[in-house]
């Protein structure tokens, strides 16, 4: 056995032997997602309009220590605290669904102040006509509502607390209080307050909101206060975890949430996985079928693939420090597309060799020279999908980075197993005197179709097409963005049997959400998703179940996106398309050395985005960021077919010097027509069973790559090959 093969080998056991340690057990390598085991994920957003100078650019690390030691006394585990920009926080609680309890916990600003209660009845009685004296505010409390006059400068705050705790009064109520405790400074500060201001109320303020107002009867010497206010145990033990950690430097608001329950986290693991599982059984079946022996070679190359997949994943913490190995839904969508995608590389490599066999190569020069031709087109294509990949990590959040990880892996994967796995087992059965012949099934034979002629007329009806979409887009107007990019809430509720839909609309109606849009879907009316402008969540969840007691009503998923948040994201969305035609283009121009083919390849690509999100609009779904998503795969995988065709454009030059470009792009475009149909819908079965089996959540985005992919394989016949030679000086007819 040749050395350099003996070399190839050791490699391939190493990688395998690698991924196959980092890989298993999988539960203890890989974590999931919060969209695939439920939690919550928080974009919080300090105000630091009020701060100025050294406080405002150290207000939100600080805010990330306070809620860091809320979260950590508030008993999750596994949590992620980072800091986003100047002034962002993204939390993640994994198994968290009291999203109530949540966000009251970390977004509380835990202002606490302690303010003298004016006794001047005259005082009060004007302000509550509408001039409130100068120096005072008017205030209710939160219990009785009682209106009250408080000096606006505080007399003592939060800043001396040292403890707050919860212990129960001696009253025949036994209600929780919380207890607070000062240091020497505060307690001190406290016994001259109450002494000098016995007989006075003094209002215990929380984040602007009255707790109480007790009456001082006598000086307090012990530096001991407490709030009452009706609290249940637990709401008083929050305040209290809230009080002792310390006070936010600035008061936040949520600009996005994304809320999943855990039946439907195991409902998106059941269904990924099934889909994954379907479509890859498919194309290891095509594979194996088309290709015979060629073809069980490939579907082992997949295997691998796969494997180095999760061990990739697996081995992300030892690479990355501090970046975890996360499975998301979306990452789930992207092995089984990765994977579609990787038969790409065998079955330019399976036609390579079957064109050098029908040459009258022997077998082994036909292995070696169909690797070798095949290897500029399956380089650059999978590079200019990683040039997506790449952008979409960059621009994306959550589950889409997760897709994109997974999809950057697989690619690169791919190329591994597709290029240096099969050749060394095609090898390997060669010298062993096993492998003597390639047979192989030939459904797609030699054409010699003049798509160019033609062009005039699918230029035509892609224009109609493009044109119709984009004005169903724009009529729409905000509608046709879901709440990722347009702002709003989304809840969506399980129910046992189907709810009628003119109940659900009167409650609407009954809590002054009658804009609400309510959304039922065919292969499962138990399920409604439920899209409203503001966040009645609470009270809607509890008419509900009180309108359907037999029910068992479950929250699936709480989604919110502040307007800021939603335009930040539709600009972050945007800028990513555009800078992935950008480096697409800069790209193909520097391999092809001519401007023509890269504008060329760069229009196909915007059309098939085009033609996708036009269908998206015509077909009743909303643009969300898995939309996006899908957009940029398509950009990936639309010049990833072009580029196929480029490349024996320009083999062919050199071979054929005689012919003009005319004829040069009609004879490469047939001599590729077949992988692009095979590869096409190999991907296409793939994306299918994600489209039919994957479940609500990855719908539009499974949808936008049927069309995308599609419309590639069209766009790169039809539309980027016409245009190199509609630009081109010479050889046009």
């Amino acid at each position: 056995m040749e050395r350099k093969l003996i070399y190839k080998i050791l490699l391939i056991l190493g990688v395998l032997g690698l991924c196959a340690y980092y890989a298993f057990p999988l539960e203890k390598r890989i974590n999931l997602g919060l969209d695939l085991k439920g939690g919550m994920h928080l974009l919080l957003k300090v105000d630091t309009s009020h701060l100025e100078g050294q406080a405002k650019l150290d207000a939100c690390d600080r805010a990330v220590e306070v809620i860091r030691n809320r979260i950590d006394e508030f008993g999750v585990r596994e949590t992620s605290i980072q800091k986003q920009g100047e002034d962002e926080i993204v939390v993640q609680l994994p198994g968290v669904t009291d999203r109530e309890r949540a966000i009251d916990v970390i977004g509380k600003t835990a202002m606490l102040e302690f303010k003298i209660v004016s006794n001047d009845a005259d005082k009060l009685k004007s302000a509550l006509a509408g001039t409130v004296p100068n120096g005072y505010e008017l205030k209710y409390t939160l219990d009785e509502n009682e209106p009250l006059l408080l000096e606006k400068q505080a007399v003592l705050t939060g800043d001396t607390l040292t403890n707050a705790s919860v212990r129960f009064d001696q009253s025949q109520f036994n209600e929780p209080i919380v207890s607070l405790q000062f240091n020497a400074a505060g307690a001190k500060k406290f016994a001259e307050i109450t002494a000098a201001n016995v007989g006075k109320r003094l209002a215990i303020v929380l984040d602007g909101k009255v707790q109480s107002a007790p009456r001082i009867r006598e000086a307090i010497p012990s530096g001991e206060a407490v709030i009452s206010g009706k609290f249940d145990a637990q709401s008083a033990q929050d305040l209290a975890l809230v009080l002792r950690v310390g006070a936010l430097p600035a008061p936040m608001h949520i600009e996005e949430e994304r809320t999943v329950g855990p039946l439907l986290g195991q409902d998106s693991i059941n269904k990924g996985v099934k889909a994954s599982v379907i479509g890859i059984s498919l194309v290891f079946i095509f594979m194996a079928g088309y290709y015979l022996l060629a073809g069980l070679v490939a579907d082992v190359a997949l295997l691998f693939n796969l494997l180095i997949i999760l061990g990739a994943l697996g081995m992300l913490p030892l690479i990355f420090p501090g970046v975890s190995a996360t499975l998301t839904l979306p990452g789930i969508a992207g092995i089984a597309l990765s994977l579609g995608m990787a038969v790409d590389a065998n079955v330019l490599i399976n036609e390579r060799i079957r064109e050098e066999l029908g040459a009258g190569r022997n077998l082994r020069l036909a292995i070696a020279n169909g690797y070798d031709r095949a290897f500029s087109a399956i380089f650059d294509s999978n590079l200019t999908t990683l040039i997506a990949a790449f952008l979409l990590f960059q621009f994306g959040t959550g589950p889409i980075r997760g897709f994109a990880v997974t999809l950057t892996i697989g690619l690169l994967a791919s190329m591994f197993t597709a290029i240096v796995v099969t050749r060394v087992i095609f090898e390997l059965l060669i010298n062993s005197g096993l492998l003597k012949s390639l047979p192989m099934l030939r459904l797609i034979k030699d054409t010699k179709i003049d798509f160019i002629s033609k062009r005039k007329i699918f230029y035509a009806l892609s224009i109609a097409i493009t044109v119709a979409g984009l004005v169903s887009f724009f009529m729409k107007g905000n509608k046709a963005y879901g709440i990722d990019f347009s702002g709003g809430q989304l809840q969506e509720y399980m129910f046992k049997q189907a709810p009628s839909l003119d109940k659900v609309r009167k409650i609407l109606d009954g809590i002054n959400l009658s804009g609400a849009s309510i959304q039922q879907f065919k292969e499962n009316p138990n399920v409604l998703l439920i899209r409203t402008s503001e966040d009645k969540n609470t009270i809607l969840t509890e008419k509900l179940q009180a309108s359907f007691p037999e029910d068992n009503i479950q929250v699936l998923r709480i989604e919110r996106v502040g307007p800021v948040a939603g335009k930040h994201l539709r600009d972050k969305a945007v800028l990513a398309l555009v800078w992935a035609l950008v480096g697409i283009l800069i790209y193909v121009a520097f391999r092809f050395k001519h401007f023509n083919f890269a504008i060329a390849g760069i229009i196909a690509l915007v059309h098939d985005v085009l033609v996708a999100l036009g269908v998206l609009s015509m077909s009743g779904r909303q643009i969300d960021l898995l939309s996006v998503t899908a957009f940029l795969t398509i950009a990936g995988y639309s010049i990833n077919d072009t580029i196929v065709v480029y490349d024996r454009v320009r083999e062919n030059a050199r071979l054929y010097r005689k012919l003009n470009l005319y004829e040069l792009i009609n004879l490469s475009v047939n001599q590729c027509l077949g992988r692009t149909i095979l590869t096409t819908g190999v991907t296409w079965m793939c994306v299918l069973a994600i489209f039919l089996y994957g479940g609500e959540v990855l719908s539009n985005f499974s949808f936008a790559l049927l069309v995308g992919f599609f419309c590639g394989a069209y766009s790169t016949v039809y539309i980027a090959s016409p245009l190199v030679l509609a630009w081109s000086r010479k050889g046009s007819r």
